[in-house]
């Protein structure tokens, strides 16, 4: 089989939200292995900074900025940084979110939806609409946005009505926005898992993970490690000069980054 070349990728900017753990963690380690200068975001400045310190003391290129990504102005705040430390910004990987589940849809407050759509949904909006103006700005060559949606977000689950309701959210999202920034050159893509091994589940006994595994075609749930070859992937497909992937993954013909909106000029 033939191993992908990432060179293409090298001295890309990239911000990673949710950085600190899990499936962010991953991405954000194969991100600064392939070359690529990662901003690691998360609300614990303990384990984020941990993240950017193993990513340089492997050679790469990385910092750490603790962020709330439940708050668009935090978001926005992420990526004017960015642009100041770096100088510009190549993509964003909006991975940042919670879990909630178990219970019929009566049983949630109020509060658990305000909750779980701030940061699984608003924040993944402020992600990709504050990346976009900086991406357009800095003229990437080959600028992308990635969502962390979930199989939720294509399949509605029993007892999930408010977390599936965000990952179907950042599915459409990504769709339209894959639409309107083709002629742009920047692709939009949405990563969307099954169960996998992350500390979302916390402390769950061991019984709970076997029904979540028997759940899987594979009757295993992933590691985290395994999702980030795709977001590494989603990141190259970028990369092609004179093609993306559309929402219905033919393959189209598209712009290079050039045009830019006059608003952003």
């Amino acid at each position: 089989m033939k191993m992908m070349n990432f060179n293409s990728v090298r001295d890309k900017v990239a911000i990673v939200t949710g950085a600190s753990r899990g499936i962010g963690r991953a991405i954000a380690e194969c991100f600064g292995e392939n070359g690529m200068k990662v901003v690691c975001a998360a609300r614990s400045a303990e384990q984020g900074q941990a993240v950017a310190d193993g990513i340089c003391a492997k050679g790469g290129d990385a910092i750490f900025l603790q962020t709330d990504c439940s708050k668009a102005s935090a978001i926005k705040e992420l990526v004017d940084k960015t642009v100041a430390h770096y100088g510009k910004l190549d993509g964003v990987v909006s991975n940042a979110g919670i879990g909630m589940g178990g219970t019929p849809l009566h049983e949630y407050e109020v509060e658990d939806y305000e909750k779980i759509f701030s940061l699984n949904s608003e924040g993944v909006f402020a992600g990709m609409k504050y990346g976009a103006e900086a991406i357009l700005k800095s003229h990437s060559e080959g600028g992308f946005l990635i969502n962390v949606a979930s199989v939720a977000g294509l399949v509605p689950q029993r007892g999930q009505a408010l977390y599936s309701a965000t990952k179907f959210g950042v599915v459409g999202m990504t769709r339209a926005a894959a639409l309107d920034y083709a002629e742009y050159g920047i692709t939009v893509n949405a990563i969307c898992p099954g169960y996998t091994k992350t500390s979302i589940f916390g402390d769950a006994p061991a019984a709970a993970m076997d029904f979540f595994a028997s759940d899987c075609p594979a009757s295993r749930a992933p590691e985290r490690q395994q999702l980030e070859a795709p977001g590494n992937f989603d990141r190259r497909q970028a990369e092609q000069p004179e093609h993306h992937c559309s929402p219905d993954g033919k393959r189209v013909r598209k712009s290079r980054c050039g045009a830019v909106p006059a608003r952003l000029c």
